[in-house]
């Protein structure tokens, strides 16, 4: 009996036309992104009646791995909130297909093979062709090979993950994603209004960017903002509202001029909490 496969499973294996980048499809990928740049989210308020774009259904945050974070005294850094998830997590899977997004569009920039982890009640439903059930020690050593890669880890609830990767959506899902400023279709987040983005895309409580008088103006910053909040007025970053604190401009600034600071010490059980309300990862 014919069984249908997820979008991602196409997207894996190049099966999208307009992303196809094992084809060098340059002119498809144009037409693609600008389709995205036009009607993402709120643009247009008719997407807002579709479930997996509602503000509502969505809650995530990237989990920023610079190596000099300033923290309050005896506060876990960030990576914390993702070992606890996956040591709690009822079942963990990886999909070993490969990044959907990175993979179609032929990303040069970042690992291929770097896919997404999910942690779950509702993982184990993932097309058993792209994925994985995994331990808990495999689950840390694959998100500690998207950090060393140079991705920036995200974790919550992405309600659009149920309808790419065909599973029905009973609240039972939480996405660890690594998606790369250059290729992940969740990059037009940048054409979001920016109060959609503050609902959907969330900062961890009590984080805060900041440009010093050390920056000389090199821009590689600005290079690998994933939703363009850096720009560069009058020789010196700025960070603008659109930053949503990934740290990655804190991690390639040559010059140690940006300086990312949580100065709220339960900031790791707040954004726990808020995931929480939206989805689990705990047994049923």
């Amino acid at each position: 009996m014919f069984k249908p496969r997820p979008p991602m499973a196409y997207l894996t294996n190049r099966k999208i036309p307009l992303m196809n980048g094992k084809k060098g499809n340059k002119t498809g990928r144009f037409l693609f992104d600008n389709m995205w740049n036009m009607f993402y989210l709120s643009r247009f308020p008719i997407l807002n009646k579709f479930s997996w774009w509602h503000t509502d259904k969505s809650d995530i945050r990237w989990v920023p791995t610079a190596e000099n974070i300033e923290l309050p005294e005896s506060a876990p850094l960030p990576i914390e909130i993702l070992h606890r998830f996956i040591e709690e997590a009822s079942h963990r899977v990886i999909i070993t297909s490969g990044c959907g997004c990175r993979i179609a569009c032929n990303c040069q920039n970042y690992p291929q093979e770097i896919g997404c982890l999910f942690l779950g009640d509702s993982a184990p439903e993932m097309d058993e062709t792209i994925s994985r059930e995994v331990s808990i020690e495999e689950a840390k050593a694959h998100v500690k090979w998207g950090i060393d890669s140079g991705l920036v880890p995200l974790i919550g609830k992405v309600r659009q993950d149920n309808t790419i990767f065909g599973v029905k959506d009973r609240h039972r899902l939480v996405t660890v994603c690594f998606c790369c400023e250059c290729c992940c279709i969740s990059r037009h987040l940048r054409y979001a209004k920016l109060d959609d983005l503050e609902q959907l895309f969330t900062k961890f409580e009590g984080v805060h960017m900041e440009v010093t008088d050390d920056c000389v103006g090199c821009g590689k910053c600005v290079e690998v903002c994933y939703t363009k909040a850096m720009s560069m007025p009058y020789g010196k970053a700025q960070i603008g509202d659109y930053c949503r604190a990934c740290g990655r401009c804190v991690s390639v600034c040559p010059q140690n001029a940006i300086k990312l600071r949580i100065d709220d010490p339960e900031y790791i059980e707040k954004a726990r909490d808020r995931i929480l309300a939206h989805t689990s990862h705990l047994p049923e």
